[in-house]
């Protein structure tokens, strides 16, 4: 059974009432993505977190980025209570912001427009679901498909905002075929492995507007001698206590 929380460097991760539990390659998609904004020469003032779920990602941005504010949305109720208990419990809850709605509604319903936009979306599509009913609502993309995420993010975001969504792997080419659908562009992918022995099972995409050649990059979470990558260490550091 998974801990009911999960203990960062400066913050902690409460998630008894979450489907969806803090996993490895979620934290260190928030890291590729906090590492991104952090290094980089645009500034963000604010950012959406769509699918916020125990609110591990926006606690990983806000420790990162001392200045951006960032709205998470939250369509489960319990989970959206969690995170917002996270978010007060850490030293940026003055930044942090859960809305407790669909992204669909909240899109509807609030005309901002974000520099930057981060999602770990519903997986799978059409696969065996299980009897419980929140956690396929945090692994199934029956409340929220890609073609409605892809165009969600259009209407939200910054005509020079970006944005970064892990996928699995095996979706990454229909992923990359809506956003050009879209004209929106991949600009750096990272594809993930847990060791040179599998196959890979994420990307990373970050995307805008912009037309230009995608960089593209392997990472392994683990060596031959299952021992963490320097790669993987150098992203968490900052975040996992050992």
């Amino acid at each position: 059974m998974p801990n009911n929380y999960f203990q960062f460097k400066q913050f902690t991760v409460q998630q008894e009432h979450c489907a969806m539990k803090v996993t490895t390659d979620a934290c260190l998609f928030g890291s590729i993505v906090a590492a991104i904004i952090s290094t980089d020469q645009f500034q963000i003032t604010n950012c959406l977190d769509i699918g916020a779920g125990t609110g591990l990602l926006s606690l990983m941005i806000a420790q990162k980025d001392r200045n951006v504010v960032i709205d998470a949305i939250e369509i489960d109720e319990q989970a959206a209570n969690q995170a917002a208990a996270n978010f007060q419990a850490s030293p940026w809850k003055d930044r942090l912001h859960v809305h407790c709605t669909s992204i669909q509604q909240f899109n509807l319903s609030n005309n901002r427009l974000y520099d930057f936009i981060i999602s770990n979306p519903p997986f799978f599509n059409n696969d065996l679901k299980s009897s419980d009913e929140k956690r396929n609502l945090a692994l199934h993309s029956a409340e929220l498909s890609l073609e409605e995420l892809i165009m969600v993010i259009k209407n939200k975001l910054s005509k020079d905002g970006r944005f970064a969504v892990l996928m699995p792997h095996h979706r990454s080419e229909y992923f990359e075929s809506l956003c050009k659908k879209e004209k929106m562009y991949v600009a750096e992918k990272i594809s993930i492995k847990q060791t040179p022995a599998h196959h890979f099972f994420r990307t990373v995409f970050l995307c805008s507007y912009k037309n230009h050649s995608a960089k593209n990059s392997a990472l392994l979470i683990k060596n031959e001698f299952n021992d963490y990558t320097t790669g993987f260490k150098n992203y968490l550091q900052d975040y996992y206590l050992n």
